[in-house]
């Protein structure tokens, strides 16, 4: 790659830093590639086949002239001088990323690039001042980057390039950024400021807002100057405030065009690459088919490896096997293992992975590869194990391998540390292979990067996924399987049709991968999906495993009691009807109450009926009417017999003995937890028979079960998060924030007051958070809607910082179109910007909603993550049993009781720091006791 001879330089600059880590994140925490001696080398693997594509497609397709990587220096830059604070919020680098940061240097300058690092300045101010001396001198300038902090830079000669979506960033893309054009850059970041960079801003000013303000007033030190003018109140009050902090933001920001630099651009002319240089650095990082295929590309031979090559999908070229044998078995592993990572999943006869049996094993290794490993079609014959395919009707169910010997080949290759795996949904097929003695790890799950990217754009399943991201529509189980009673399970479906359907889940798992990774970190949610996503999978695998005891006397009692109720509910339901009909049918409920009895307050559905939903009776009920009183008695034993003591004995696993519910971690918006198949996060606990229901989840002889619950963790998150000073000094000192509440609004003196007035604050203080309306808090509250309202403006006028909370969070979702919550989950908020008042409305509340009930959820995530080490260290024989809400359930020896809840309490204090710190305590109440509702 010599440089042609011209008269204008055409200058590439890459930001090495930034390849270092999308090189690091694009593997899958890349260090679980190692060399033989130990030292992590998956990043410089990573950078080093992005350097050489970059290098090749230059040579192919532009014309350099001069090339230069450019790093950032270790220490710190002037700009800590000028704010101590910068950058302050970053995390430190990952532990297995640190030694490889030399290497990635060394690579760079085995590839006959220049390399360079200017201490006290970063890598931005570098480019920044190559650009511009380029840029005078008539060159051209390509940044080779996608980091918005370079946007200034961008002019008639002065371009950008993202490699990873491989498109030009030019004025027009930064327009589409910012708003306005690259000379506008600084001054807008000036005033939105960066939350990665700990750059502060002016609080209240997004992107969309500064551009509109920079457009009106011109520039930075215009608006300051003229900031009395804005009509917007609070926008007003802030950037009069905060002028000298947007001023030293600008300072921040703007790049520095004058770095002192050690060499000249003509000292970055391009080189060709030396093989007598770059093979042997290659060969010491042990890279043998990149060192294959740089070989083949600088001795001539067109195009590179294709089994690097990102394939476009299409289900035609697909590469899929089906494995019969031992070799080509083989084959696979090997293949997985030289590439380091490799997606996974399982086949089986069953959604319930606790009995589910292994039916199949697919794998991919790249994109458009892929293979399937049938193990368990047809039906077994008499003497046990083998297939016979005339039988079952598959002629190829007799070829497969034996399931033993498949999983003796396939277990090494699936707990090797140094082969990431990848799945979707994997925590099931852990599940799965846990039954059979394989362990899975490292992994990387699909599912949980699209959760932590995309919350709230859509469902996060493959078919929605490949939809989504690939623009595919996949095979269904239904179309193989059918639907309804005659659907077949999977072991019965001809291998042949079978094995497309399961190499293309692994094909496509493969392909989402290589979308998702990337986008962790150049989003900036690596950290959420490393700290609150990936490693809670293996904790909640464990507690899946463990389940939890079920006494089935204590159930048949319950149901033989509410069964009696029900009866005695109904007789008086007929008796004050004047007739007999059935409880359970909404029609003639409603025929009976709005047309016989002619009730009041009535609502009809779409379709014309009355309604009969719970808000409705409780109405009535609450008007001082008995028949929908009875209603309601007798709808809520039927649920609770129906849902809970008649369905949970047939829960309980015949193996284990235990109940094993299943929890669905990216099934709502908020982070919280999903308990299904069976639901015992639902179990009504305010009533005294849903209360009952816990009697019946007990322990094994000569243990306890634990119950330990943070209290009014919302609340004190709130209090936090909105800076509520009132409230935060009550939870400081321990007051009662409920009666606290009522004195503030009610004028009332906490000591001797009226329960009934600590129960309105206390439905306040949680509406309030959710963004309940008058219309809400009237039926709940049971007065009218015009007292509730006063009630809600009282509270606001007593504690105004939830309503400037509420506003600015509205309005930074209208801007952002999400919302995040203190540990950095984000939120889409569809529907911020309707039209339609109601949507508008709800989309408001959970804008409200989200940042709160997410930062909970994250609290109790980060408290389920560190829980197994900790009760390992403190040589502790508890285990985790379920997760309900703000609640964890524990199941110990007797004698270590007291012990293990001094240290589950300890865990849960303490599961938010270090990544945020509180300014208020949390407070966990831990008690044991013989069944769930006496340790609760």
């Amino acid at each position: 790659m010599a440089a042609k001879s011209k008269s204008a330089k055409r200058l590439y600059l890459v930001d090495g830093s930034g390849y270092i880590f999308r090189a690091y994140f694009a593997l899958g925490r890349s260090g679980a590639l190692t060399r033989s001696d130990g030292t992590p080398v998956g990043a410089v693997l990573g950078f080093c086949n992005m350097l050489n594509k970059l290098l090749t497609d230059m040579q192919d397709e532009h014309d350099p002239t001069h090339l230069a990587v450019i790093f950032d220096h270790s220490g710190k830059s002037f700009r800590n001088e000028i704010y101590p604070d910068y950058k302050g919020n970053r995390p430190e680098a990952p532990e297995d990323l640190i030694p490889q940061f030399p290497l990635v240097r060394d690579a760079t300058r085995a590839f006959n690039v220049p390399c360079i690092e200017l201490e006290g300045y970063e890598a931005d101010d570098i480019i920044a001042t190559y650009a511009k001396q380029t840029e005078k001198e008539g060159g051209e300038v390509v940044i080779i980057s996608s980091d918005k902090d370079l946007m200034q830079l961008v002019s008639d000669r002065v371009s950008m390039f993202d490699p990873i979506k491989n498109k030009k960033i030019g004025r027009e893309e930064v327009i589409e950024k910012f708003g306005l054009g690259p000379e506008h850059v600084v001054d807008i970041q000036s005033l939105a400021g960066d939350s990665t960079d700990n750059v502060p801003g002016v609080p209240g000013i997004g992107v969309k807002t500064a551009a509109q303000l920079i457009e009106e007033y011109g520039d930075l030190d215009a608006l300051l100057n003229r900031a009395e003018e804005i009509k917007q109140k609070k926008r007003r009050e802030n950037l009069i405030e905060f002028a000298e902090q947007a001023r030293v933001s600008k300072k921040l920001v703007e790049l520095c065009t004058t770095a002192p630099l050690e060499e000249p651009v003509d000292a970055l002319s391009m080189r060709a690459i030396d093989l007598d240089l770059l093979l042997p650095f290659l060969k010491e990082m042990e890279f043998d088919k990149l060192i294959e295929r740089v070989k083949r590309e600088v001795g001539g031979a067109e195009g590179g490896d294709p089994a690097d090559a990102p394939a476009p999908f299409s289900a035609d070229k697909a590469e899929y096997e089906t494995v019969f044998d031992e070799k080509a078995l083989k084959s696979w592993i090997d293949e997985a293992a030289a590439r380091g990572a490799v997606a996974v999943d399982t086949e089986t006869d069953s959604l319930n992975a606790m009995q589910a049996n292994l039916v199949g094993v697919s794998l991919s290794t790249r994109a458009g590869r892929a293979c399937y490993i049938p193990l368990g079609h047809g039906k077994p014959d008499g003497d046990g194990g083998l297939f016979d395919g005339e039988a079952s009707g598959d002629e190829d169910a007799g070829r497969q391998l034996p399931l033993e010997k498949a999983l003796k080949l396939l277990k090494p290759m699936l707990e090797d540390e140094s082969i990431l795996k990848i799945g979707q949904n994997l925590k099931y097929d852990v599940l799965v292979l846990l039954r059979y003695g394989v362990n899975i790890a490292p992994f990387d799950d699909t599912m949980l990067m699209s959760y932590a990217l995309d919350c709230g754009k859509g469902g996060h399943g493959m078919d929605e996924l490949a939809k989504r991201h690939l623009d595919y529509d996949t095979i269904k189980f239904s179309d193989l399987a059918g639907t309804g009673k005659k659907a077949k399970t999977f072991d019965q479906i001809a291998i042949k049709e079978a094995a497309t359907y399961a190499a293309e889940d692994a094909d496509i798992t493969f392909r989402l991968w290589e979308i998702l990774k990337p986008r962790l970190a150049a989003e900036g949610k690596a950290t959420v999906y490393e700290t609150l996503e990936r490693p809670l999978a293996p904790v909640i695998v464990a507690m899946e495993r463990e389940g939890v005891k079920v006494d089935k006397a204590v159930l048949s009692r319950l149901s033989a009691d509410f069964t009696q109720r029900m009866a005695a509910s109904e007789a008086e339901a007929h008796e004050l009807a004047g007739e007999e009909f059935n409880l359970g049918s909404p029609k003639q409920i409603s025929e009976i109450l709005f047309g016989k009895l002619g009730l009041p307050g009535g609502k009809k559905t779409a379709k014309g009926a009355w309604s009969t939903k719970a808000d409705v009776l409780e109405q009535l009920a609450a008007e001082g009417h008995p028949l929908p009183q009875v209603l309601l008695q007798w709808r809520g034993l039927s649920k609770l017999k129906s849902t809970y003591t008649d369905a949970l004995p047939e829960e309980i696993d015949p193996e284990t003995g235990r109940v094993h519910t299943s929890y669905a971690m990216a099934a709502t918006t908020t982070g919280r937890l999903a308990s299904t198949d069976p639901n015992l996060q639902n179990i009504p606990i305010r009533s005294e028979d849903g209360r009952k229901i816990r009697t019946a989840f007990i322990h094994e002889k000569g243990n306890v079960l634990i119950s330990a619950d943070y209290s009014q963790i919302e609340l004190r998150l709130v209090a936090h998060i909105a800076d509520l000073k009132s409230m935060k000094q009550a939870f400081a000192d321990g007051i009662d924030i409920h009666a606290m509440t009522a004195s503030e609004m009610f004028n009332v003196p906490v000591e001797g007051m009226d329960p009934m007035i600590r129960r309105r604050a206390k439905a306040i203080n949680f509406g309030i958070i959710y963004g309940i309306s008058a219309f809400g808090l009237a039926n709940q509250l049971g007065i009218s809607r015009s007292e509730a309202k006063d009630y809600i403006d009282a509270y606001f006028k007593k504690f105004p910082g939830i309503r400037q909370y509420m506003d600015d969070t509205i309005a930074s979702a209208k801007e952002q179109g999400f919302v995040e919550t203190i540990f950095g989950r984000r939120t889409y908020v569809g529907g911020i910007n309707d039209k339609n008042p109601a949507m508008r409305g709800y989309s408001e509340r959970q804008a409200i909603n989200a940042p709160i009930q997410g930062a909970a959820a994250d609290v109790i995530r980060r408290a389920m993550i560190r829980m197994p080490a900790a009760l390992k260290k403190a040589r502790l024989n508890a285990k985790m049993l379920l997760h309900v809400h703000d609640e964890l359930i524990f199941e110990c020896p007797k004698d270590e009781a007291a012990k293990t809840c001094d240290i589950v309490a300890d865990v849960m204090i303490g599961a938010p720091v270090p990544a945020v710190d509180l300014s208020v305590p949390l407070i966990v109440d831990a008690r044991a006791g013989k069944n769930w509702d006496e340790a609760h």
